[in-house]
Formats: structure tokens, sequence, C-alpha cells
């Protein structure tokens, strides 16, 4: 658990460029998300009472944009792109393919807190359909065949 003098601290930090901005809420939440790899909860009260919003307004913001994670995702995100040029070259394929080697569907972590599977509306590669991403890693042009020696690759780092 998070120290609640250490979360103050780290949310006055996060608020203070945008305290008096319009609009600020979205900006401060990637802030937490970024330092943090999802909102927790301690952490979003504290920005309640930093930006004095109701603790609703953040939940709001946080359930609409699926970007936003109310729970700490895997070590390893593995992110397939959904959009257009890749879900017409097979992407679907990719996601089921990560399901059969990780026993996760979208939105899940596996039990071990190593893999967290989501599906995302485009990484911006349309020439390289389809796309999927390990963390910062990206990998094109994939087939579904590929996808097994990729989450054993990264499978092999956690236990490094």
């Amino acid at each position: 658990m998070l120290e609640l003098e250490k979360i103050r601290l780290d949310v006055d930090k996060i608020c203070a460029p945008w305290k008096d901005r319009p609009g600020n809420l979205i900006m401060v939440l990637h802030a937490v998300q970024k330092k943090y790899s999802y909102v927790p909860r301690r952490v979003s009260f504290e920005v309640a009472k930093t930006l004095d919003i109701p603790r609703a307004r953040i939940y709001e913001v946080i359930t609409f944009f699926n970007y936003f994670k109310l729970e700490a995702p895997g070590k390893h995100v593995v992110s397939v792109c959904m959009g257009t040029a890749c879900y017409l070259k097979g992407a679907g394929a990719l996601v089921q393919e990560v399901h059969s080697a990780l026993g996760i569907r979208p939105g899940e972590t596996t039990p071990d807190k190593n893999f967290h599977l989501q599906e995302v509306r485009c990484l911006g590669c349309c020439g390289q359909a389809p796309v999927m991403t390990v963390g910062e890693k990206v990998y094109s042009r994939l087939t579904p065949g590929q996808v097994p020696a990729i989450v054993h690759e990264h499978a092999a780092e956690i236990v490094q």
C-alpha cells in the first residue's frame, strides 16, 4: 500500500502545473497513470481533494476513457492494435493467440501479475499491420503463429 504522506507529496507535485487551469483533470490523470502505471484509488482521493472536485467526477473520466486503468496492470502490457488496418489484417487472431498462450482475455491480467492484455484502437503503424506491442517493443506484420514465441521471450525476461 502506498503511504499517505508520499501520495500527498506526489499528488501535489503532479497537480501543481494544472491546479488553476480549466480542463485539467485529464492531464492530471495522465500524469498519475504515468507515475503509477494505473490510477490507484487512494491517489484519486487525494487528486479530488487537491483539485477540489468530487471523486465521482474523477471516476466519470477514468471509466469513460479506456486508456485509464483502475487496477495495476501486469509487468508486461500486451497491446493488440484493433484499428481498421490491423483489424482487417487479422488482429482478432492475434488476440486469440495471446489468449491461448496466457489464458487471459482483453482487460485481464495473469494471476501472477506478469502479463496484461489490452486491445487498443490504433498504434499508428497502419502500414505494418497487424501490430502488437509488449511494453515499448513493437511487433509488426505479425501472424498468429509468431505470438507464442513473443510471449515466451517476454516470460523469459521475468525469470532472469
